[in-house]
């Protein structure tokens, strides 16, 4: 096969091309080199990207060139410092965060010293030089990470520390790392030493359920040589991996323990406390007057408040057995709108009924069970509200709503629900009754705010089946024998005696379908289904 003059050029010119684009391709391959070089010495160095700039945005304060040094007999990595000192929580009306940054600088000038605001601290801080601010505040003049942590924490662990706390010793930071490192890949993320005593800390195992919208803390057995669990309670300095802060969701959220050890616990992440060492401070009390006190405790309920409806948590359970609520109230309204299809939008979010919203429908409930027994008017469980009695002696989980049954003709007896024709009245307790509007039955609403409610559903007898004027398209609502009802008997129901129907799995199978109660589902399962392996 011959080539021709005009083939041997194109194929020429192809070879020349292939030789330029190699060596092109090794050309920015080794200028890629040298920047990742850059950047590793940059991060080294524990300061932030000369391109931030010493003032931008959120970044304020002086930074120290001592990364090299070494102080007090310690040995400084010649790589730079491995810590980040970082306050997160204080005051801005009574704090000591300029002296617990001259504490930690003056025994280790090399570390890097972060103070950290949502917004700018008025009065300002008084910071020395080599510690810095960052205010987390976005501005609108201003690049995004100037006001992100993860641009300006350069170091390979992150020191947490309260306000008032000083070092006296610089080579407990280093005990604080060897123990870190010394868990290995374990499921110890964090480790933590006690202020002034070990006795002021807490060590406690902490279960949360976003499922259930509930965090539960209860106390943990403490060893001799450190104790570990999943969250603490007190005065202590904590010590984390940089990338492991900065893979939580909210890394630095307030309170900074109950942010921290919320998201670690979800993870898995376990705290190691030490008995030793203890770091002291010489601020303590922190708040000189017992106004400052009570402002702090005030700030903290607030912020504990925030945070908690920002993690969609509404109940927790203290160590101490005590409750906080974070949901709905009498005063407010309930924590759904209006349910679609039968599946309250909490389904989708894979949760069930907030305990709040539980807690006012049992309310609710005894209180109408108690008006319908005193007044003469016979009553059973009904629909879904009879099948969380036969399921769990409570309501379903899930549920939004408490359906009984009444006899229409002792309507009378009840001076709550004789008058209503199509109106409404709000009683003595704040509880609304009316007659619904969606059909002929009563309804009695927590408040006037808060439309978490109880239906109550009339039927007569009629040739010994149980019947109704107008009917729903739900599956349930359908006519019965009456011999269910005769006799009524009790059954518990949250956390009271309510009555059923005598044959409760036959009343339920007649309405629901065989094994309805062995197995449990959504109440539209076209619409949200339930997995058993979620149960």
């Amino acid at each position: 096969m011959r080539v021709s003059f005009c083939q041997g050029l194109l194929t020429g010119a192809i070879i020349l091309n292939l030789l330029i684009l190699y060596y092109v391709s090794r050309a920015q391959q080794q200028m890629m080199e040298k920047r990742r070089d850059l950047g590793r010495g940059s991060r080294r160095s524990g300061l932030p990207s000369s391109s931030l700039g010493g003032g931008v945005g959120g970044l304020v304060g002086p930074v120290s060139g001592l990364a090299g040094a070494g102080v007090a007999g310690i040995e400084v990595n010649s790589r730079g410092p491995r810590v980040t000192v970082l306050l997160r929580e204080f005051e801005n009306f009574e704090n000591y965060v300029g002296d617990v940054a001259r504490s930690f600088l003056r025994q280790r000038p090399e570390l890097p010293f972060l103070a950290v605001a949502d917004t700018s601290p008025y009065p300002p801080l008084l910071l020395p030089e080599g510690a810095r601010l960052l205010v987390l505040s976005p501005s609108p003049d201003q690049p995004p990470q100037a006001h992100r942590p993860e641009f300006h924490v350069q170091t390979e662990f992150v020191l947490l520390v309260p306000d008032g706390v000083e070092l006296e010793q610089g080579r407990a930071v280093e005990r604080l790392i060897r123990e870190l490192e010394g868990e290995g890949g374990g499921p110890v993320r964090l480790v933590a030493a006690p202020v002034l005593a070990r006795s002021a800390v807490q060590c406690l195992h902490l279960r949360v359920s976003l499922r259930e919208w509930t965090a539960t803390y209860t106390p943990a057995a403490s060893g001799s040589s450190g104790s570990v669990c999943t969250a603490l309670q007190g005065d202590a300095v904590v010590l984390i991996r940089t990338e492991d802060l900065f893979n939580l969701s909210v890394p630095l959220g307030r309170p900074l323990f109950s942010s921290l050890f919320i998201q670690t616990s979800l993870r898995g992440w376990k705290v190691k406390l030490l008995e030793s060492p203890c770091f002291s401070a010489s601020h303590r009390p922190l708040f000189s007057s017992a106004h400052n006190q009570w402002k702090a405790d005030t700030r903290l309920k607030e912020g504990t408040g925030r945070l908690m409806r920002s993690f969609g948590l509404k109940h927790l359970l203290l160590p101490d057995g005590k409750e906080q609520w974070h949901g709905c109230s009498k005063e407010t309204p309930r924590c759904f709108g209006t349910v679609r299809d039968d599946t309250p939008d909490y389904l989708y979010l894979e949760r069930w009924t907030p305990p709040c919203c539980l807690r006012a429908l049992r309310e609710t409930t005894k209180y109408v069970i108690n008006i319908l027994e005193s007044s003469g008017v016979r009553y059973w469980l009904e629909g879904g509200t009879l099948l969380g009695a036969a399921r769990h002696q409570d309501i379903i989980p899930w549920d939004y709503d408490v359906d009984l049954g009444i006899y229409l003709e002792d309507v009378p007896n009840c001076d709550q629900l004789k008058d209503l024709q199509w109106g409404n009245r709000v009683d003595a307790n704040g509880y609304l009754w009316e007659h619904a509007v969606e059909g002929d039955f009563y309804r009695v609403q927590y408040s006037e705010t808060n439309h978490l409610h109880v239906d109550l559903w009339p039927f007569s007898p009629r040739n010994g089946i149980m019947t109704k004027h107008t009917w729903t398209e739900h599956k349930q609502d359908v006519e019965f024998p009456e011999h269910f009802l005769q006799p009524l008997v009790p059954m518990p129901f949250a956390g009271i005696t309510a009555y059923g129907p005598n044959n409760h799995r036959a009343f339920l199978e007649l309405k629901f379908g065989e094994g309805v109660i062995e197995n449990p589902q959504y109440p539209n399962p076209a619409k949200k289904r339930l997995e058993r392996s979620k149960l």
